[in-house]
């Protein structure tokens, strides 16, 4: 047996716990979570926003309202100019202030955080709703109390806990009721009420009940400024292939009808695993097909006064963009117009440059109308929410 040398002996007693250690710091490291693997979009690496990539029609420019709001979701405009904004992934509520009125904010103050995806935000009579996945809160005064929110009144708390398509967008119609849309609890499944429905109820929590069912997710509606008629984006059911099932404009003009999920999507296409025996003409089909897995969210009719007239009455729609798609798509805003009977005759692209090539550095959410006629949109990957102006 040949001899070991002291200078090995040492070699060993020092090498070992190195390898030790490296071994240790290997297995520390994070994990890649499994959505990131799928999804087919990603970040860009250059920090800055670069708006001049943002085309829009002619007149028409595009610069950031108010930045370092994480996860800008759904906005709610209260009379003093008071802008709320809720998150899907943060947990927190923002009041957003433009104190000097010069367009730009001032301010942005956490007014609620440690929620449960508080995406959707409504304002009433001095009193702030949010929305979280099974409960509706309210905070009262919140604009005297601001850097010291009160406790918050929960107005409803029996909606499902699910995650899946849980998060929610709120608003007040016309008739004074909150609308909260509930979300199906899967990509494709027949699930019961409240499941894939549209509720609404008094501000104080009361008279709920079920105003529209078979829509799979929707996190954007507004009512027709003209007749009063609530219309919503809803977006299409997943692993079909890339350009099906489309995602959909819908008008509700009463209570009581049914949109076809999860039995048919679009206007013709028959679920194939729970359309059978179920035909398109038993159902509210959509005003308009959008492309599929574009991911329409708040969509909103613009009612100022400083764009053109051609917009006046028309609707925005913001489209998130998609997320398993092969080559991505949505990640802009489209326009649609209508006709004096109320029927969308037109559609095109009003703004896009958030997604380039197949790397994007920003996804439009939702869309508010300020009282100066500009709009605001809300950009949860960015964390900023810009303001859209015209000038002649």
């Amino acid at each position: 047996m040949s001899m070991v040398r002291s200078s090995e002996i040492k070699f060993l007693i020092i090498s070992i716990p190195l390898l030790l250690l490296a071994i240790i710091v290997v297995l520390m490291q994070p994990v890649m979570a499994p959505e990131a693997v799928h999804n087919s979009v990603s970040l860009s690496e250059d920090p800055s926003l670069p708006l001049d990539k943002i085309k829009l029609p002619q007149g028409f420019s595009i610069a950031v309202y108010a930045d370092n709001v994480p996860n800008a979701r759904a906005m709610a405009l209260s009379p003093n100019g008071t802008l709320f904004v809720g998150t899907r992934t943060e947990g927190n509520v923002y009041a957003v202030l433009d104190n000097d009125r010069d367009g730009k904010a001032d301010e942005v103050i956490t007014i609620a955080s440690g929620l449960n995806m508080p995406n959707g935000v409504a304002f009433r009579n001095g009193s702030l709703y949010v929305a979280e996945i099974s409960r509706i809160l309210r905070y009262d005064d919140i604009e005297a109390r601001l850097h010291d929110p009160p406790t918050p009144v929960v107005v409803y708390d029996r909606y499902p806990k699910d995650m899946w398509h849980g998060w929610k967008y709120i608003a007040f119609g016309p008739d004074g009721l909150l609308y909260v849309p509930v979300g199906a609890p899967c990509n494709i499944c027949d699930p019961d009420d409240p499941y894939a429905t549209i509720t609404r109820m008094m501000p104080d929590g009361t008279s709920y009940e079920v105003f529209a069912r078979g829509v799979r997710n929707t996190v954007g509606f507004d009512w027709d400024p003209l007749t009063g008629v609530l219309w919503f984006a809803e977006m299409g059911r997943d692993y079909m292939g890339n350009d099906v099932p489309p995602d959909e404009i819908d008008k509700a003009p009463q209570s009581g009808l049914h949109f076809g999920y999860p039995y048919v999507h679009g206007r013709s296409i028959i679920d194939p695993e729970y359309g059978t025996g179920h035909s398109p003409a038993d159902y509210t089909l959509p005003e308009v097909e959008l492309q599929a897995h574009s991911s329409p969210l708040g969509m909103k009719f613009y009612t100022g006064a400083m764009f053109p007239a051609r917009y006046l009455n028309n609707i925005f729609v913001p489209e998130h963009g998609s997320w398993n798609r092969d080559t991505p798509v949505g990640y802009r805003i489209e326009f649609l117009t209508l006709d004096d009977n109320r029927t969308v005759t037109g559609k095109e692209v009003f703004a896009e440059g958030w997604l380039q090539g197949d790397k994007a550095w920003g996804r439009p959410v939702d869309l508010l109308v300020m009282p100066d006629g500009s709009m605001l949109l809300s950009d949860d990957m960015a964390g900023v929410i810009y303001r859209i102006t015209y000038q002649k």
